[in-house]
């Protein structure tokens, strides 16, 4: 079993930028891919991106692209989403995700199913 807690939310102003972890516990995150969503209120929850176990590989969707990045310390059990040039848009709860499953189409990651475990979220809200 994998408890995942976000943290790093809060208010922000257009333009600025935070910086969500993920921690996790109960078992070692180095042999999980990991995922960061997003769900904004009365909207369904969407996918944010994803990195492989390494860190080495990552996706994003097209929405945050280029200013989101996605980040993981293995040694710290710690996954991030740095963010960037934040617009009101992206106000949302940030949640991230595990999965101990592993699919050579990266699209394969963009849904919810594909996760096993997740986090309670995080509110992040961006002023204009």
């Amino acid at each position: 079993q994998v408890q995942l807690i976000e943290s790093g939310g809060g208010l922000v102003q257009a333009g600025g930028s935070l910086r969500l972890s993920c921690a996790a516990s109960g078992r070692t995150l180095s042999s999980y891919a990991m995922g960061w969503f997003r769900q904004a209120p009365g909207k369904e929850r969407e996918f944010v991106g994803t990195i492989n176990w390494s860190g080495g590989s990552t996706y994003y969707a097209d929405s945050v692209k280029g200013r989101f990045t996605i980040s993981r310390d293995n040694a710290k059990n710690t996954m991030y989403l740095q963010m960037n040039s934040l617009k009101p848009e992206d106000t949302a709860v940030y949640y991230c995700a595990a999965t101990g499953s592993y699919y050579t189409n990266y699209s394969n990651y963009q849904k919810r199913g594909a996760y096993d475990y997740w986090g309670q979220g995080t509110q992040v809200t961006v002023s204009s």
